[in-house]
């Protein structure tokens, strides 16, 4: 498989996003467990920990705000697939009843710290 430059750009860009998020949730006082979780059901961006509460968050970056702003991009498909590679973290891990948890989604729409929007709780698991 090849990538061309427009697609190690976005890729590039993708994990700036990520790390700028981190970077915020940080400063919010969150402690992050794990970077892009990756299992057969999708993917999660981060995993952080919110005092006693799991965190399982996704990172939207919308550069241009034609389309949608960031926040909106994560619709019902993507819920699910979240969700879904949440419950296989908590599975594998041993920890289905043991901790609360919640859906979170930090959207940038451009790369300067301004421009985050911290949205707790965006979705309940589908």
């Amino acid at each position: 498989m090849t990538f061309s430059r427009k697609d190690t750009n976005k890729s590039a860009r993708g994990a700036q996003a990520e790390l700028l998020a981190e970077q915020f949730l940080q400063q919010q006082g969150l402690f992050c467990i794990e970077r892009n979780y990756r299992c057969a059901a999708g993917e999660i961006d981060l995993i952080m920990r919110d005092q006693n509460m799991l965190v399982f968050v996704e990172v939207r970056l919308r550069s241009n705000r034609f389309f949608a702003q960031a926040a909106e991009s994560v619709n019902y498909r993507k819920q699910h697939k979240i969700t879904r590679a949440a419950q296989h973290f908590l599975l594998t891990r041993r920890l289905t009843d043991k901790v609360p948890c919640r859906f979170d989604v930090v959207a940038l729409d451009g790369m300067q710290a301004e421009s985050i929007e911290w949205i707790r709780s965006a979705f309940n698991a589908a």
